[in-house]
């Protein structure tokens, strides 16, 4: 492979990564975030059928009993030990009921399967109130700080604290690309979104880590050489492994996203743009951030 000259072409990289970060902070604060059920509060209804129902004719039932239902999120679920004839439906909207109101909707719902020749029955009607929605979003965000302050420790102990810096500052480029990439496509911000940012993390700084490595061993290997020079053969020594690497983990991400249920999507997609965005951060971003430190030291 042709060697890559990170180093003379340091502020193009590092324009590339600002622009991607400027870009997703516009969508993030002008768009939003789709955020599920567990962010925002909600309900939850498990509905189990008999036959060939789909997620249409469970959908249509319940925007005729309500129109707070036309846009709830309908996934259906697979269970272990079901029969063949048997489905699985889980309906999320981010709205709360009285009582009174989910035993309407209940029967109401299950009426409405049976008249379009569905034998089903709901099997729960759970919710999640405002108070544990925030809770779930406080501990979350408190998750992914703790996890780059322990990162940034780690690193501080195995390398230095300006590799440190780099390689934190390259995670929080992953992780605020992704989210913009979350909101310009509209993906849910749910559980398994959450999980592939924080996977998406530790895939990232273990790329980070190798060639940080490289180049530590190359600077007690070749004292006395020029550090651009180093740096240079550090990333590109290392270069091929990391592309194979991540190629080979974006293909399996890049299926599950093409042909997983809508509930595994969040996951799959968070990991399949951020294999790229990490990929990319790793070898642009860690090293070429910190190049004026390290020469200086």
């Amino acid at each position: 492979m042709k060697k890559i000259d990170v180093v003379s072409k340091r502020p193009i990289w590092l324009s590339v990564a600002a622009f991607f970060i400027v870009l997703s902070l516009v969508f993030i604060f002008t768009k939003g975030f789709n955020l599920g059920v567990e962010f925002v509060g909600g309900s939850e209804i498990l509905v189990r059928a008999e036959g060939n129902m789909v997620e249409q004719d469970l959908r249509q039932a319940l925007v005729e009993i309500s129109p707070d239902f036309s846009a709830a999120r309908v996934t259906r679920v697979r269970s272990v030990g079901d029969p063949a004839n048997v489905v699985k439906f889980s309906v999320t909207v981010s709205k709360t009921f009285e009582v009174e109101e989910k035993t309407k909707i209940v029967e109401q719902l299950e009426s409405k399967l049976a008249q379009k020749g569905f034998k089903a029955e709901v099997v729960s009607f759970n919710e999640t109130g405002g108070t544990a929605a925030e809770e779930i979003r406080r501990l979350t965000w408190r998750a992914v700080l703790i996890t780059l302050a322990a990162i940034l420790a780690y690193i501080t102990l195995r390398f230095n604290f300006i590799f440190g810096v780099g390689a934190v500052a390259a995670l929080v480029h992953d992780v605020i690309v992704t989210l913009g990439f979350f909101s310009m496509f509209n993906y849910e911000i749910n559980v398994p979104a959450v999980a592939a940012l924080l996977t998406l993390i530790g895939y990232s700084l273990n790329n980070t880590i190798v060639v940080y490595d490289r180049v530590r061993e190359n600077m007690k290997k070749f004292k006395g050489k020029d550090i651009p020079a180093l740096i240079n053969d550090s990333i590109n020594q290392v270069l091929t492994r990391t592309i194979n690497t991540s190629l080979t983990t974006f293909i399996v991400v890049f299926v599950l996203l093409l042909f997983a249920g809508n509930t595994i999507k969040p996951f799959a997609f968070g990991l399949s743009v951020g294999v790229l965005v990490g990929t990319y951060s790793s070898i642009f971003v860690a090293v070429p951030l910190v190049m004026k430190w390290v020469k200086y030291r």
